[in-house]
């Protein structure tokens, strides 16, 4: 039945994955809402809420400031923010509330920068899509805004877009990604938004080549290799090592998979980086509920919308080993194969 769960969480939708990316970067978040879409974000969509401050505030619409589209009100109230906090930029995030009040974006940000001395982001998202549209709106329109000078490029630095904690198998994986590039000779790492702040982004035409680990951050990139030249590859460094480590802690090694039929759930680019490292040892499918873009998508690669898609998936192709977040095998309680735990926060909200 469309749109039923029975063993899934509802995914982290869009104003959640526009968050995730400028949570970090020192700015002020306003999510425009009535209260509950912010809560939802802190609540449940943003880990770091709960280790670090961050300026991330509910525009609290009352009934008639969203019926009469009182955006003076919402500028108020960010110039009063902005008064008080010594930040970076502010950022308004839509939800479903000025989506169906039809806000006008570009006119509240005029508004906004004629008031504040800061510069203002909108990223129109409306809540009706899943975290990862919403991210990939906020990586362009962040280096859209930002991302404005060219710069001499510094030999072996590199940029990471698309770290977000909806996105990553782990809250360390930015250090480890990090330490594996740098035992390949990278001297510096930009992890644009889980470590790289504004000031990064302004640099970001130094960098000498943009890694992207998530599907999300594939338009900014070709955004930055048409603006400033800069290439990009498609990758999620040490993800060999993140599959040996998860097989070991399940008393596994490479050598048990070998000649199974494999199923793995996660964002596109990572599930694509663990299918590598498994190589011709199995037969692989990657499947996903998020972006699916096609020119990384391999022959039989899958994109499910509900979760009964996923049940039959499991039921008619009899996996050996699938491979995904813990929340999906409440969904076959019947598996006997082998299960790989790899955390997607954006799926369980657990990491």
């Amino acid at each position: 039945m469309k749109g039923l769960r029975k063993y899934l969480a509802p995914f982290a939708p869009d104003q959640s994955g526009a968050s995730a990316v400028l949570s970090d970067m020192g700015g002020i978040i306003v999510i425009c809402d009535a209260g509950g879409c912010a809560g939802n974000i802190c609540g449940f969509d943003e880990p770091r809420w709960f280790m670090k401050k961050s300026a991330i505030f509910s525009a609290g619409l009352r009934d008639m400031d969203a019926i009469l589209g009182r955006d003076d009100r919402l500028v108020e109230k960010l110039a009063l923010a902005a008064g008080k906090i010594d930040a970076e930029f502010a950022a308004i995030i839509g939800t479903p509330v000025p989506a169906v009040i039809g806000t006008d974006y570009q006119a509240l940000k005029r508004m906004a920068q004629k008031k504040i001395d800061l510069p203002i982001m909108t990223v129109d998202t409306d809540g009706m899509e899943l975290y990862d549209a919403g991210e990939e709106k906020t990586w362009l329109e962040l280096f859209r805004t930002f991302a404005g000078e060219k710069l001499p490029v510094v030999k072996n630095r590199v940029g990471i877009i698309g770290a977000t904690p909806l996105e990553i198998h782990s809250m360390n994986a930015p250090a480890e990604m990090e330490e594996t590039l740098k035992e390949q000779g990278v001297e510096e790492v930009f992890c644009y938004g889980m470590g790289a702040g504004i000031k990064q982004v302004r640099e970001a035409s130094s960098v000498e080549k943009n890694l992207v680990i998530a599907p999300a951050g594939l338009k900014a990139a070709r955004l930055l290799e048409e603006k400033f030249g800069t290439p990009y590859e498609v990758c999620y460094p040490g993800a060999g090592k993140i599959l040996r480590d998860k097989l070991a802690r399940q008393g596994f090694s490479m050598d048990d998979l070998t000649g199974k039929k494999i199923l793995i759930m996660h964002q596109q680019v990572l599930a694509n980086e663990i299918r590598k490292e498994i190589g011709d040892r199995a037969v692989c499918t990657a499947a996903t509920w998020f972006m699916l873009k096609k020119e990384l998508k391999s022959e039989g690669d899958i994109h499910l919308t509900e979760e009964d898609q996923f049940t039959e998936l499991i039921s008619r192709e009899q996996y050996d080993v699938i491979i995904g977040d813990e929340i999906l095998k409440n969904a076959v309680p019947g598996f006997e194969g082998i299960y790989l735990k790899l955390p997607h926060f954006a799926v369980s909200g657990k990491l």
